[in-house]
């Protein structure tokens, strides 16, 4: 996973995430992970992936059928 630094938090927007942190059981990290994540992604809004997702929810597939093409691949040129 990825890693972020935030600097030049005000002090009192530090202290009441600790606080709240503390008052959850958890850490300032971890609450301020979930509120992040809360933010960028709210239950309410669709996520990436969604839409599609939406579109073939009832298709049915059983009787498809999805061949391999084995054919062989012409190298490529450079001259």
């Amino acid at each position: 996973m990825a890693q972020i630094t935030i600097r030049q938090i005000p002090d009192e927007v530090h202290r009441a995430l600790k606080a709240q942190a503390r008052a959850q059981g958890k850490s300032a990290e971890a609450l301020a992970r979930n509120i992040l994540r809360r933010g960028l992604f709210p239950a309410d809004r669709a996520r990436p992936g969604d839409m599609l997702r939406s579109i073939w929810k009832d298709a049915d597939f059983s009787d498809a059928s999805f061949e391999r093409d084995c054919s062989p691949i012409d190298p490529a040129s450079f001259e």
